[in-house]
């Protein structure tokens, strides 16, 4: 089975080319790809099947050729990732199924619509940017818990679930080994990701992230979306309500996104997506 590795702001993936949707992935089978000790490493796997083979992106094949199959780290099924959109959109690039330009891209959470820029002169592959879409800010008060610290926190949905608390240092978000605490329990019957947030200045935000499914990560996209429309209604600087677009730099372990919300409620999120290797999986290392 080939595959590729690749990454955006260092939140790695696994990606399985399988456009005819002939390869089955059990949960176990994509735990073992990213065991970083056992298997190849990732954050989560990215199979690339075309929409029209996959039962639930068929009815966006018109609109989207290509359908993002997103796999946490301990193989449950996700609704979608901003980092691995862009790595899904280079892989399209890179494989010559797409050039530069717009490309839209089908997930569990609706079709994201990306856009690759231009490379640079030197031939360094130019940045990606994803609309998307807009956010839903469900009712009511979350708090985090870690350890014996508790702070309020954000309900942001962005496709898939977050709880953003803004904290003093990053530091007290602790080892993030074991996914933090979350209440009410109702406010997210699935789990959630969890992000903690400082300022570094003037809409300019840093983060760290406990990824449901995944554990602490390099950096998550819809994470950093969530946080960055978190701190716009903190903030005041909803553009709904000033009628002007707002920018966000939201600095991750990893490396740095740029974010912005338009005044309709959509949300862009730029930033770089690497392809690093390619091989063959052994096929009886994946069955054993």
């Amino acid at each position: 089975m080939a595959f590729l590795k690749g990454h955006g702001t260092e939140n790695d993936f696994v990606i399985v080319p399988d456009p005819d949707g002939r390869i089955e992935l059990s949960p176990a089978a994509v735990a073992r790809l990213c065991d970083r000790r056992a298997g190849i490493g990732a954050d989560g796997v990215l199979r690339v099947v075309r929409s029209a083979a996959h039962p639930e992106a068929a009815a966006m094949a018109a609109e989207a050729e290509w359908f993002m199959d997103y796999r946490n780290a301990d193989g449950s099924i996700a609704e979608m990732c901003g980092n691995g959109v862009r790595v899904f959109a280079r892989y399209l690039q890179r494989a010559g199924l797409v050039g530069e330009g717009d490309v839209p891209v089908a997930t569990r959470a609706g079709i994201r619509r990306t856009h690759i820029a231009k490379a640079s002169p030197d031939g360094t592959p130019g940045d990606i940017t994803v609309d998307m879409g807009p956010a839903a800010l469900p009712e009511g008060a979350v708090t985090v818990t870690i350890g014996e610290r508790s702070w309020p926190a954000r309900n942001v949905n962005m496709g898939n679930p977050h709880a953003v608390a803004f904290v003093d240092d990053l530091a007290q978000a602790g080892a993030l080994l074991d996914a933090p605490g979350v209440s009410p329990a109702a406010a997210y019957p699935d789990g959630t990701n969890v992000e903690f947030v400082v300022d570094r200045g003037p809409r300019h935000v840093a983060l760290r992230v406990h990824e449901r499914g995944s554990g602490e990560t390099r950096s998550c996209g819809t994470g950093a979306c969530a946080v960055m429309v978190a701190a716009v209604r903190r903030d005041g600087a909803d553009p709904a309500v000033t009628g002007r677009p707002v920018t966000y730099t939201v600095d991750v372990p990893g490396g740095r996104l740029v974010i912005t919300e338009r005044t309709d409620g959509s949300i862009e999120m730029g930033g770089p997506a690497v392809i690093v290797a390619e091989g063959v999986i052994d096929p009886e290392w994946l069955r054993a």
